[in-house]
């Protein structure tokens, strides 16, 4: 029964992933997000309905488009395996609870706020209130009692309040405004080890740096700007999922 549950959420956040890819594509450009065919980014040609199935046509096409030929970006299918991998986790780990709905939830408006941050650099506010409440949502149904989820708030607010130092202080060079919000919300759905996500998430955004450092050409000094919210979405989903409380371990000497 599990293993079917597990599965059956597996492909539920595979078809969702799909339709997060659509909105993050669409949003604010004017079109619809419920209505008209998806065309192929190459030629713009109309996709057929076999093209929408998640992950499967990816792999049966061999990445590449039917209409055109064209070799099909892998961003698409491994967002929808992501989603569809932490839908299933996020199953074993609450159970058939209202805490695992608002937790979907959050992790679906997550990959939408990531998605549209890697294409355009910025955060919609609408998208990151409802994280922000689902989130909310998720970590107080799923706390053990109303005094540790106050104790959550407070780490998160105090992480908000870090980051928001940050962008103040750097003159909105170091950290997006945006990035405070988000990351008060991904305190909020780590729960007790929202702590040790914050710092996952500096530890994943040093090690990408450092690479896209080392990519640049030599002697370029040219400034590159790279979005943060992947790095502390990772780093908080790291942290819930793995449930390694840094802190204690550290204090504990092992």
């Amino acid at each position: 029964m599990i293993l079917f549950a597990s599965v059956a959420i597996f492909v539920l956040g595979t078809i969702i992933a799909s339709f997060i890819g659509v909105v993050a594509a669409r949003l604010y450009t004017g079109a619809s997000i419920l209505t008209g065919r998806s065309r192929c980014d190459a030629c713009n040609a109309k996709l057929p309905p076999l093209a929408l199935v998640p992950v499967i046509f990816y792999f049966a096409s061999r990445g590449r488009a039917h209409c055109c030929g064209a070799r099909l970006s892998l961003r698409a299918p491994a967002t929808e395996l992501l989603l569809g991998a932490l839908f299933a986790l996020s199953y074993l780990k609450l159970g058939a609870t209202l805490a695992l709905v608002f937790a979907l939830i959050a992790l679906s408006l997550l990959l939408a706020l990531v998605l549209y941050d890697l294409a355009h650099q910025i955060l919609p506010p609408p998208l990151l209130a409802a994280f922000v409440a689902s989130s909310a949502l998720s970590g107080l149904s799923s706390a053990p009692s109303l005094m540790a989820f106050s104790g959550t708030l407070l780490t998160a607010l105090l992480i908000a309040a870090s980051l928001t130092l940050v962008h103040y202080f750097s003159g909105g060079r170091a950290m997006g405004f945006s990035d405070a919000p988000l990351a008060l919300g991904l305190a909020l759905f780590a729960g007790t080890f929202a702590l040790t996500g914050f710092v996952f998430a500096f530890w994943v955004g040093a090690v990408i740096g450092i690479v896209v450092l080392l990519k640049r050409p030599k002697g370029s000094r040219m400034g590159v700007e790279v979005p943060f919210a992947p790095f502390l979405a990772a780093g908080f989903l790291l942290a819930y999922f793995t449930q390694w409380n840094l802190f204690a371990f550290a204090l504990s000497g092992n």
